[in-house]
């Protein structure tokens, strides 16, 4: 572990250095871990996620608010925080977890910052956790879009149907594939008023319905293309939703479709 290398890139220096190896102790490696730090550290995050949206998305109700922090607080985005520090070079790990790769499991690296976190509200306070939380979740909190962040597929696109007051898409399991233990669906999602058929598969007929609704939402945003608007400053939504920094709509920030889908126009 270099303390000093680590302590830079959070931009925050530990009186007690001791701390801050707890932080990055797992219990593999022995006394005293971090496991006591990543409570006391899950605690302050979210209050301090809680408050950065409060204070940011000023428009945005409770249940957006709430919606936003889950998807900020999870073991994904905490991981990918770990990975901008370098966490894995400084983690103490015993023989098994090191031999195992756990240096690049999620959910270590995430625990890791919640440990981190914890140490640094022991060390100095709440104000000094918060300008910590504050930095690291800057980058993320800057392209952020509150509209489609943590919905899935399907509920983007229903909304941006109802948007344009066309009707709801129907889901139809075309066929199945393998045994019974690994079956692989298709779902078929029509959009009859736009004359757009997708296709989608997956191991269930969620994940299935979920790319069919991606690649349909794609295909119908193709169909009708909105007028670029103004960009809103700070995140604030107003009554004509969020656009990106490009002019894109909200629905339009999602991802690439998975590459067996296919879309039949």
């Amino acid at each position: 572990m270099d303390a000093d290398r680590l302590q830079q890139s959070l931009g925050y220096r530990f009186a007690d250095a001791s701390l801050l190896r707890q932080a990055l102790t797992h219990r593999s490696y022995g006394q005293p871990h971090n496991e006591r730090l990543e409570f006391l550290g899950d605690s302050v995050l979210n209050c301090t996620v809680a408050s950065l949206l409060y204070d940011r998305f000023t428009r945005l109700d409770e249940g957006d608010l709430s919606r936003l922090r889950s998807n900020l607080v999870k073991q994904q985005t905490l991981y990918e925080i770990a990975q901008r520090l370098g966490l894995s070079e400084h983690l103490l790990l015993g023989e098994g977890e090191l031999k195992s790769g756990g240096f690049r499991r999620p959910s270590i690296l995430a625990d890791a910052v919640e440990g981190v976190v914890g140490a640094v509200f022991l060390d100095s306070g709440f104000d000094a956790a918060r300008k910590l939380i504050a930095s690291l979740y800057e980058p993320i909190l800057k392209d952020v879009d509150p509209l489609t962040l943590g919905k899935d597929a399907k509920t983007l696109l229903q909304e941006w149907l109802q948007g344009k007051k066309l009707p709801l898409p129907v889901y139809t399991v075309v066929a199945t594939h393998g045994a019974a233990h690994s079956q692989m669906f298709e779902v078929e999602c029509a959009i009859p008023k736009l004359q757009i058929q997708v296709l989608g598969s997956g191991a269930s007929r969620r994940a299935a319905e979920q790319g069919a609704a991606r690649q349909a939402l794609e295909a119908a945003q193709a169909a009708m293309p909105t007028e670029r608007r103004r960009v809103r400053t700070r995140g604030e939504v107003g009554s004509g939703g969020l656009v990106g920094k490009d002019g894109a709509s909200s629905a339009e920030a999602l991802e690439a479709a998975p590459a067996r889908n296919e879309v039949r126009r």
